[in-house]
C-alpha cells in the first residue's frame, strides 16, 4: 500500500532522475533518495553513461547514515558488472534496510534479478510506488530494451486550416517564439534529429540545439537521402565531424558519392527501397546500435508520411498557430495515400494539451 511519504520521496528521486534527460543513452535516466529518521540523507541520479549509477552518488553523500535507512529509487539497481559495478552490491554492503522502487528494470541483465538479490541480504523490497511516472520519463530506454529500436516523436506545426507552408513553401515562422524554444529544449533531450533531403535542400538548416546554455547539447542528426543528394556544402556536411550526422539512402548508390560523404564525417546506412519508397525499419534498429535509442522527427509531409504508414512513430508534439493560411496548393503536415475512410484514420491516445503563449501544443501517442 503506497502512502504519501513513499510517494513524496519517489517524486524527488524522479525529478533528480530528470537532471539527466539526453544524457545517458542507451542507459536508462534514474534517481534516488536516501531517508533516515524522516529526513533525507542522501540523493544522486546517473549523470551520463559510464558514470556512476544513482544509488551510488546517493550513498556517497549519505556515508555511515545510510546504515538502516530506506532508499528510494525509480528503477530497479543492477546486479550485474557492466561499465560500473553493480548497485546491488553497493546498497547492501551499505547497510540499507528497505529499498522502495518504482518500477523493475525490463533489461534481461536485470528483470527482477536485482530485488531478489537485495531480498537474499534482508533487505525489505517494496515496489510500484509512482511506476507511471517512472515508466513515462524512461519511455525511450523502455522501447529500446523491449524493441530494439529508438522511440521516435514527430514534432509539427501548422495552422488552424493544418497547413505547414504556404503553397509557395514559406513556412517561417508557422509557430511562435516559445514554441520554438521548445523544440530546442526536445532536441537538448532526444539523441537524433531526424528530416528528409527536401527539407535539407529548401532550408539548409543546422538541426542543432540553440537555448544558449552551458549545457545543452546538440543532437545526431540523421538525413533520410535515398539517393544522396546532400550538398557538400550545406551547413550539415560540413559542420558533420563536430556533430554526428547520418543519411539513410537507397542501396546501390555511388561509392565516390558515399566515400566524399563519408570523408566529412557521416556515416552511411543503406537500406532497401527507392526515393519513393525507403524501408526505414532496418535503418532505425541500426540507430539504436549506435546509441540513438530516441528520435525527434522533424521532417516534411512525406517523410512523416513514410514514417506513419510504416509504423514507426510512439508520439507527437503537435503545435497548432492561431493562423489561417488558406490555399489547396498549400502544404500539410502528412502526405502519402492517407486513409480510405475516417474509420481508418490513426487515432491519437493519452492526449494532453499545452498553451504556447498564442500557440497549442497537443501530445499524444499512436498505439500500434
Amino acid at each position: 500500500m503506497q502512502n504519501h511519504e513513499d510517494e513524496l520521496y519517489m517524486s524527488y528521486a524522479v525529478e533528480l532522475a530528470k537532471k539527466a534527460w539526453g544524457r545517458t543513452s542507451p542507459n536508462p535516466i534514474v534517481g534516488a533518495v536516501i531517508v533516515k529518521d524522516g529526513r533525507v540523507v542522501g540523493r544522486g541520479f546517473h549523470e551520463k553513461a559510464g558514470s556512476a549509477h544513482a544509488e551510488v552518488n546517493a550513498l556517497k553523500e549519505a556515508g555511515e547514515q545510510a546504515r538502516g535507512a530506506q532508499v528510494y529509487i525509480t528503477l530497479e539497481p543492477c546486479c550485474h558488472y557492466g561499465r560500473t559495478p553493480p548497485c546491488t552490491e553497493a546498497l547492501i554492503k551499505a547497510g540499507v534496510r528497505k529499498a522502495v522502487i518504482a518500477m523493475l528494470d525490463p533489461n534481461p541483465l536485470v528483470a527482477g534479478k536485482g530485488k531478489v538479490k537485495l531480498e537474499e541480504a534482508g533487505v525489505t523490497v517494496q515496489v510500484g510506488v509512482l511506476e507511471k511516472e517512472a515508466r513515462s520519463m524512461n519511455e525511450f530506454y523502455l522501447k529500446f530494451i523491449e524493441r530494439g529500436t529508438p522511440f521516435v516523436t514527430l514534432k509539427t506545426a501548422m495552422t488552424l486550416d493544418g497547413k505547414i507552408a504556404s503553397y509557395t513553401g514559406d513556412s517561417r515562422w508557422i509557430s511562435g517564439e516559445k514554441s520554438r524554444r521548445y523544440v530546442h529544449h526536445l532536441r537538448n533531450i532526444y539523441d537524433g534529429v531526424m528530416v528528409g533531403i527536401g527539407t535539407v535542400l529548401a532550408d539548409d538548416p543546422s538541426l542543432n540545439t540553440r537555448l544558449g546554455e552551458q549545457k545543452q547539447r546538440d543532437p545526431a542528426r540523421v538525413i533520410v537521402d535515398a539517393s544522396l543528394r546532400l550538398p557538400v556544402e550545406s551547413k550539415i556536411a560540413q559542420s558533420s565531424k563536430l556533430q554526428p550526422t547520418y543519411i539513410i539512402c537507397a542501396e546501390g548508390q555511388s561509392q565516390k558519392r558515399m566515400h566524399d560523404l563519408e570523408q566529412l564525417g557521416i556515416k552511411i546506412i543503406e537500406c532497401r527501397g527507392d526515393e519513393s519508397n525507403l524501408s526505414l525499419t532496418t535503418a532505425l534498429a541500426e540507430l539504436a546500435k549506435q546509441g540513438i535509442i530516441s528520435i525527434l522527427l522533424e521532417g516534411g509531409a512525406a517523410l512523416n508520411a513514410s514514417m506513419l504508414e510504416q509504423r514507426l512513430v510512439d508520439k507527437v508534439h503537435w503545435f497548432i498557430a492561431p493562423k489561417i493560411m488558406g490555399g489547396k496548393g498549400a502544404f500539410s503536415p502528412v502526405a502519402g495515400i492517407g486513409a480510405t475512410s475516417v474509420s481508418r484514420a490513426l487515432n491519437i491516445e493519452n492526449m494532453s494539451i499545452q498553451q504556447m503563449d498564442k500557440d497549442i501544443m497537443i501530445t499524444g501517442y499512436l498505439r500500434w
